[in-house]
C-alpha cells in the first residue's frame, strides 16, 4: 500500500523531507482504512461525516468542507463542513459568498492551493479574505473541484488556520491519489441517490392506486411491503404475517399461496422467465375475495445468500376505497368544492342517497349537484362518471 501511494506522487517530491517522509509513511499506512471511510460514504450520507473527520485529523485542518451545491440565486450552498462552525457533521443549507470567492473556474480535478492562484499578498488584500476568511480563522486553502461520472462539481476544501504551515507536497500529494477515489465514490452515491428516488416515487404511484405490494425472499419470509399492504396485514382480513411468513386466513387458500409462492421462487433462482399467477383469497369478513398476483423477481447473476427478493405479491381490495385527491378533482374537472365532494363519494360506490346523508345534504340539493357535473363532464348516467373519474389523473394526486 505505501507503494501504492508513493506511485501518484511526482518526480520533484521523490525526496520529500524526513518530516514529510514520516508523515507520508503514517499516511500510507492509514490509506485504506480512509478508502474504506470514503466507500462507507457512497452508500450511506452519515458516513461523509466520518469520512471528512478522518481527513481533517491527517491534513491537520480547523475545516474540511465538501460543497454539493454551490449557491444560486442565495448566499446559501447546500454543504458539509467539518470543524468548529454551527451545523458541522450534517448536510445543510451554509452561508458561502460564491460570487466573490477566487477559488472558481480552476481546472477539474486537478489539487490547488492558495499560492497556485496568487501570491500571499494579494490573498491577504483580497475581498474575499478581509471579509469571510479572517474572522473564521482561515489562511492557506487547499482544494479540488471534483467532477465525477455522472457529473456535477462538488467542490472539496481543506483549510488551516494562520500560524500553521501552508500545505507540503506531501499534502497536495494524498489529495491528488484521493480525487479519482471520490470522484468514483460521489458517483456511486449519485446513482444510488437516483435509484432510491425512482424507487420512492414508484412506491408512492403504487400507494396511491391502492395497490399492496408484498415482497418475500425464496422461503417466503417476508422482505418489504408499502403502506397499503402494511395497514392490509394488520387488518388481517385474508392475508396475514404469522412468524414473518405471509399466511392466508383458510388453510385451503394457505395451501394454493405457498405453492404459487414456491412455483414462483423457483423460477426466480433458475433464471426462468415465469408468468404471473392469479389467486382469489377468502376474507373472514365476509367481504369480497382479496385478488392476488404472484410474480417472480428478476435476479442478477451475482445474487448470492440469503433474504434475497424472489417473489413479489399484488393485492388489491375491491372494496376498499381509492384515495382521491379533491384538489386534482377539482382542477382537472372545474368542480366546485361542492361538486367536487359529491363526486368523489360516488367514485368511491356510494349511491346519490348515501352520498347525499353522508355529505350532510339534501337529496334535492346532492341532484342539483349532480346535474352540474354531468354537464361539465360530459356524461349522462352515474356509472359513466365513477369510471371517468377512476381512470383519469385524479387517482395519482397527493390524497
Amino acid at each position: 500500500m505505501r507503494r501504492l501511494l508513493a506511485w501518484h506522487l511526482p518526480a520533484a517530491i521523490d525526496k520529500p523531507m524526513n518530516a514529510d517522509r514520516r508523515r507520508l509513511q503514517m499516511e500510507a499506512s492509514s490509506f485504506d482504512l480512509l478508502l474504506g471511510e470514503l466507500y462507507d460514504a457512497a452508500m450511506d450520507d452519515h458516513s461523509w461525516s466520518r469520512y471528512l473527520t478522518r481527513l481533517q485529523q491527517l491534513f491537520k485542518a480547523n475545516y474540511v468542507t465538501l460543497i454539493l451545491r454551490a449557491p444560486q440565486d442565495s448566499d446559501k450552498g447546500l454543504m458539509l463542513v467539518i470543524g468548529d462552525i454551527e451545523g458541522q457533521g450534517t448536510i445543510s443549507y451554509i452561508t458561502y459568498p460564491g460570487s466573490e470567492t477566487p477559488f472558481v473556474n480552476c481546472p477539474v480535478n486537478q489539487v490547488f492551493t492558495v499560492t497556485d492562484l496568487m501570491s500571499l499578498d494579494s490573498w491577504r488584500e483580497s475581498d474575499y479574505y478581509l471579509s469571510y476568511c479572517i474572522k473564521q480563522n482561515v489562511f492557506h486553502v487547499m482544494g479540488v473541484d471534483l467532477v465525477p461520472p455522472s457529473g456535477g462539481v462538488f467542490r472539496f476544501r481543506v483549510t488551516r488556520p494562520q500560524g500553521q504551515p501552508d500545505f507540503s507536497a506531501a499534502d497536495r500529494a494524498l489529495c491528488g491519489a484521493l480525487i479519482p477515489h471520490m470522484g468514483r465514490a460521489l458517483h456511486i452515491h449519485s446513482l444510488l441517490g437516483h435509484k432510491h428516488s425512482l424507487s420512492t416515487l414508484y412506491a408512492q404511484a403504487m400507494g396511491r392506486l391502492s395497490i399492496a405490494t408484498i415482497i418475500l425472499d425464496g422461503n417466503g419470509q417476508l422482505l418489504e411491503t408499502n403502506q397499503v399492504a402494511r395497514e392490509m396485514l394488520a387488518a388481517g382480513d385474508g392475508l396475514k404475517i404469522i412468524g414473518g411468513r405471509l399466511e392466508a386466513s383458510y388453510p385451503g387458500d394457505n395451501k394454493r399461496l405457498y405453492k404459487s409462492i414456491r412455483s414462483a421462487a423457483g423460477s426466480a433462482a433458475e433464471g426462468r422467465v415465469a408468468l404471473a399467477e392469479a389467486l382469489s383469497i377468502a376474507r373472514p369478513s365476509g367481504q369480497v375475495s382479496l385478488g392476488i398476483v404472484v410474480e417472480p423477481v428478476p435476479q442478477q447473476d451475482w445474487d448470492e445468500g440469503e433474504s434475497q427478493a424472489a417473489v413479489v405479491i399484488y393485492c388489491r381490495d375491491a372494496v376498499g376505497q381509492s384515495l382521491l385527491s379533491t384538489a386534482i378533482t377539482r382542477q382537472v374537472f372545474g368542480f366546485t368544492p361542492s361538486e367536487s365532494a359529491l363526486a368523489m363519494e360516488l367514485a368511491n360506490g356510494l349511491s346519490l342517497e348515501e352520498a347525499a346523508s353522508s355529505l350532510g345534504i339534501r337529496r334535492n340539493t346532492a341532484r342539483a349537484h349532480l346535474r352540474a357535473i354531468f354537464s361539465k363532464t360530459g356524461v349522462r348516467r352515474q356509472t359513466e362518471l365513477v369510471r371517468l373519474i377512476l381512470n383519469s389523473v385524479v387517482t395519482l394526486g397527493q390524497p
